[in-house]
């Protein structure tokens, strides 16, 4: 009994130490260097920064999070219907009409389809319902000090959210996101916010946070970017008639085949030309394994998420509530 409860004392003083310590965010010489590193690098004030570190908090749940173990990959019929559910397609339905000026001035400016740009922020956060209830910068500074495996990344963004709170000119203790610190509708992380946030409302604000409008034109600005082709094929579903086209299934996320060499493996898909980059997906679906030849657009979505199946999923959400729009006229209630 005195053994174990000298261990529970001395775990109690150790916890006190350092987990007080951890949570000190501005008396922890590292954070002092970081802040050092701001004012120079980018002339903040050193009381200021310190002013906010101190009232930062140390979140344990992010740490829990970010260290669970991956789930378990799910097979691509049960991934799906995570997302293509009803629920999703009925709000994408009602965003779409809600929206769809800013939509259709999305597509004309950067050429990427309501779909798509509606369907990133149902899959992201149901069109808004669901952008994290975590303060940005404790969950930066938390996975900046206190999660070593990741800490370069997520110093700079914890760098690129100061800049971010700085630029727009709010109270960086206001705003809120994810475990992670990804934002708003489109669940932006601060290094993407400041690359490819546009104010397409002409407000004079990027509020990615509560502006429907914003979030529409950064996504669609993101893709733009990102290189997305206008009226260009994503996806295409594709059968085989052996397992030759198995070797180079699945290789790699990237393009790194083309439809001419797929084919020659016994695929057979739509008539694109040979030379077009692809990649070839075998997945497995509610009946068997389902074939799909992704393109240029397919790669761009995987960009914003770097999962093949979430690409797919963001294909197929976009194209069932498209189909339901244009079933009604838009703004029909």
């Amino acid at each position: 009994m005195r053994a174990a409860s000298t261990l529970v004392v001395a775990a109690l003083f150790l916890y006190g130490v350092y987990g007080a310590a951890a949570s000190a965010y501005a008396e922890r010489g590292d954070v002092g260097d970081f802040v050092d590193a701001m004012v120079a690098d980018y002339g903040f004030s050193r009381a200021e920064l310190l002013a906010l570190f101190g009232k930062v908090e140390r979140k344990q749940a992010v740490l829990d999070a970010i260290a669970r173990p991956a789930e378990k990959v799910k097979p691509w019929h049960e991934y799906r219907d995570l997302f293509v559910t009803p629920q999703r397609i009925q709000g994408g339905i009602e965003f779409w009409r809600a929206n769809d000026a800013a939509l259709a001035q999305a597509t004309a400016q950067f050429g990427v389809p309501a779909d798509v740009v509606v369907a990133i922020l149902g899959v992201e956060t149901l069109y808004g319902k669901n952008t994290g209830t975590y303060r940005v910068v404790d969950a930066l500074t938390t996975l900046a000090f206190d999660y070593p495996p990741r800490a370069p990344f997520f110093r700079n963004e914890l760098a690129q959210f100061l800049l971010l709170a700085r630029e727009e000119g709010v109270d960086a203790l206001s705003l809120t996101g994810s475990y992670a610190g990804a934002m708003g509708y489109g669940q932006f992380i601060p290094s993407s916010f400041r690359t490819y946030s546009v104010d397409f409302d002409g407000d004079g604000k990027r509020d990615i946070w509560r502006d429907p409008v914003d979030a529409i034109g950064s996504v669609a600005n993101y893709f733009n970017r990102q290189g997305w082709r206008a009226n260009g094929p994503v996806v295409v579903r594709a059968e085989v008639v052996d397992d030759r086209a198995d070797a180079i299934a699945n290789d790699a996320l990237a393009l790194d085949h083309t439809v001419g060499t797929i084919r020659a493996l016994g695929v057979t898909m739509p008539a694109y030309a040979d030379d077009e980059p692809a990649l070839l997906l075998k997945l497995d679906g509610d009946a068997g394994p389902e074939y799909w030849v992704g393109l240029h657009n397919f790669f761009v979505i995987t960009r914003y998420n770097r999962s093949a199946m979430y690409a797919l999923a963001v294909h197929q959400l976009g194209a069932s509530i498209a189909s339901a729009v244009a079933g009604a006229p838009v703004g029909a209630s």
